[in-house]
């Protein structure tokens, strides 16, 4: 088997050893950065010995806030919202129903009315939508400033439902008298919803209100819209005789 046979002389190796030497030394020489991370590191552990026991009491305190957090919204919250939900639940039996008075008031017996929900469970998602549907009871009793004191204290992250009230908001102004603030609150439901079914229905609304008051140029363009934008709608299958009643105002 062939193979390589390497002279090594003397005077190569003590040049070696001494050139080897000489790195060592020069690497066992700490560089001014290794002296600044060595003097932050010793600062470091001066500082956690000194306040050791400081830093443990913080530490302490954030686990028991923590824990106590955990308990809060197992122990109480919790129970908290799934009573609320249940009477909810009964509230919307009574307002399927029509009975006004008792779902937004309660029945004298169990049941505390969407009123007593708002009151009882405040700041539970339960007590939010009791809200919502406290302002329709209060809208088909024909308390409007009552609805609206409702409507206004909800807060809504569904689309749909948040745009429905935005209109009954709009509603609630008309019967108040206030149609200028209520045809913009139909706008903005329209907007809202964003929906092909739907932002048709509360731009109706405003229209309709806009040819009470006899301003039939404001009314013919909600129309127009309507058979353009949204020409699928059910508001769009009828808009044509509602169109040229305007033009009839417009130009008699």
């Amino acid at each position: 088997m062939p193979y390589f046979c390497i002279q090594i002389k003397k005077h190569d190796i003590t040049f070696y050893i001494s050139k080897m030497a000489k790195k060592k030394k020069i690497s066992e020489t700490p560089t001014q950065a290794e002296k600044s991370v060595g003097e932050i590191l010793s600062k470091t552990d001066m500082f956690v010995e000194k306040y050791l026991k400081q830093i443990l009491i913080v530490l302490g305190v954030v686990v028991l806030v923590v824990i106590g957090i955990i308990a809060f919204h197992h122990s109480y919250l919790k129970p908290r919202a799934n009573e609320a939900n249940i009477a909810l639940f009964e509230g919307e039996n009574y307002f399927g129903q029509q009975q006004w008075d008792i779902a937004l008031k309660g029945d004298s017996a169990d049941y505390v009315g969407f009123a007593g929900i708002i009151d009882d469970y405040s700041g539970t998602p339960a007590a939010n939508l009791a809200k919502a549907y406290a302002g329709i009871c209060e809208y088909n009793l024909r308390n409007y400033e009552d609805a609206l004191k409702y409507f206004e204290s909800y807060k809504g992250k569904d689309q749909l439902f948040a745009a429905q009230v935005m209109a009954m908001i709009g509603d609630c102004y008309v019967n108040l008298g206030h149609t200028k603030k209520g045809i913009e609150y139909f706008h903005k439901a329209a907007a809202k919803a964003n929906h092909s079914m739907i932002s048709p229905i509360f731009l109706n609304k405003a229209a309709v209100v806009y040819e009470n008051q006899n301003d039939y140029k404001s009314a013919l363009d909600i129309y127009n819209t309507i058979k353009t934008k949204y020409p699928a709608s059910k508001e769009a299958s009828g808009v044509d005789k509602y169109i040229e009643r305007a033009k009839a105002h417009i130009n008699p």
